[in-house]
């Protein structure tokens, strides 16, 4: 905050003091003045609206978009003060002073974010969670806050209604606790600070009030976990009615004002990046055409916006005819009836086309089939017929956004998912897709281009 502010200062009261009428010791004082007064109400506003409250740190967009909210509050707060007061100030001080703190300001939550996840892999700075409930819910409870780390929740225990039921956990990852009797003994011994209360109809809403009470405030919490997965955050909505908690889930919209702007935002992007990576195209088509026979681009079909089939382009990676060899590689190696067609060591791919591959440079022509929207930016995994003719009636769900360049596959694996992580993760982004969350997996995507990883193919 004070690099932002200071910095500012110092450049725009280096150009008021060389034109202004008056002295600089005058503008000195008067600008010293604002940064220190603007540095505190940015502080203030941080702290106010909740940007370091423990349960957005390290997660989600949340902790970000509570940044951009105060910062932007406070300047409208202060641009309105200063036109009210007429206080005279330099506009381009504000117009400086903003975007360099929220850069700064993301950048110093970004690192701090690293470092905390880290630490929560290690199994430190995470909440001890004792699951209590029934042994399905409580192993698909534990299952997924599993899946991710960086949340910060460690199971400790899980607590189920009896003997016969504790022995349907037998590899449980956590050591597992029968009768409901006596939640908070539990609680104890189990060195749980939180209990996620999963269904159970053992426990009715009195004992789970009880049970509330008991805990000690602010030291231990309790979690309702309804039977819900991969739902984000902006569709799930609490109204307390007549004293009960419901949680309003929003079904996810295929149509209107968010699908014009996805459609706004592919236009602008593919057009400049279209215009901006003009050279690197030529230099890629040259290298294609050099070392190897055949055409420089391939066109495939692929399945798209509701069964739609489109021709996707990309850069020739493999050898000319390899569409005629995939049945039988497929068939070689056992996987002709799994729905993600991925050949292992796949012995098509040329030379160069293995580092085109490696870097995405061969997904560089979808650009083209982006702006003439067959595809967006950010979709589910573009597949083609043969896959798509193998999909049961959740993996369809996919069909009802347009498939992306990138996407949550791609960040999260590659092609070391399998095909149950890979749906999964295309089902989660088609349920709860918005252009904040597009914006996140094009900058994540831009990362693993630059480094990627061994599932990189």
């Amino acid at each position: 905050m004070l690099w932002a502010v200071t910095g500012t200062q110092l450049i725009w009261f280096g150009i008021d003091s060389s034109t202004g009428s008056r002295p600089a010791r005058d503008l000195v004082a008067e600008y010293t003045i604002t940064t220190v007064v603007t540095a505190m109400l940015w502080l203030a506003a941080l702290r106010w609206l909740g940007t370091r409250d423990h349960r957005v740190i390290g997660t989600e967009a949340t902790e970000y978009k509570r940044v951009l909210d105060a910062s932007l509050r406070l300047f409208g707060g202060l641009a309105i003060g200063a036109f009210l007061f007429h206080f005279e100030l330099a506009r381009g001080y504000f117009l400086t002073a903003l975007p360099l703190g929220l850069i700064l300001l993301f950048a110093s939550r970004w690192m701090w974010r690293r470092w905390l996840h880290a630490q929560r892999r290690a199994g430190r700075y995470t909440y001890k969670v004792l699951i209590v409930g029934s042994p399905s819910s409580a192993l698909h409870l534990a299952t997924e806050l599993a899946r991710h780390p960086d949340a910060g929740y460690t199971v400790v225990g899980a607590l189920v209604s009896s003997e016969q039921a504790a022995k349907q956990l037998d590899g449980f990852s956590a050591p597992v606790y029968s009768g409901l009797d006596d939640v908070l003994s539990v609680v104890e011994s189990s060195g749980a600070d939180t209990v996620a209360v999963t269904s159970s109809d053992d426990l009715p809403p009195g004992k789970v009030r009880q049970l509330s009470w008991g805990l000690e405030a602010g030291r231990q919490h309790i979690i309702v976990a309804p039977s819900l997965t991969d739902i984000a955050g902006p569709r799930i909505h609490t109204r307390p009615v007549a004293g009960l908690p419901l949680l309003h889930v929003e079904t996810p919209r295929f149509e209107g004002g968010k699908v014009v702007t996805k459609r706004l935002f592919d236009i602008v992007v593919s057009g400049a990046l279209i215009l901006v990576l003009s050279g690197l195209f030529l230099i890629t088509g040259l290298l294609v055409k050099l070392t190897s026979r055949g055409p420089v681009f391939y066109r495939q079909q692929r399945i798209g916006l509701n069964g739609e089939p489109f021709g996707m382009l990309k850069f020739r990676s493999m050898r000319p005819n390899a569409d005629a060899e995939l049945a039988a590689l497929l068939e070689a190696q056992g996987t002709s009836d799994k729905p993600l067609f991925k050949v292992k060591n796949d012995p098509r791919i040329t030379p160069i086309g293995q580092i085109l591959r490696k870097y995405s440079l061969d997904e560089l022509p979808q650009l083209i089939n982006v702006f003439l929207g067959d595809m967006s930016l950010v979709g589910p995994r573009p597949q083609i017929a043969g896959e798509v003719a193998l999909y049961d009636n959740a993996a369809r769900r996919r069909l009802l956004l347009k498939p992306g360049m990138s996407g949550l596959w791609q960040i999260s694996g590659r092609s070391s998912l399998s095909w149950e992580d890979a749906i999964r993760l295309d089902l989660y982004y088609v349920e709860n897709w918005s252009i904040t969350g597009d914006v996140i997996i094009l900058w994540k995507t831009v990362r693993a281009v630059f480094a990627p990883g061994e599932d990189a193919a």
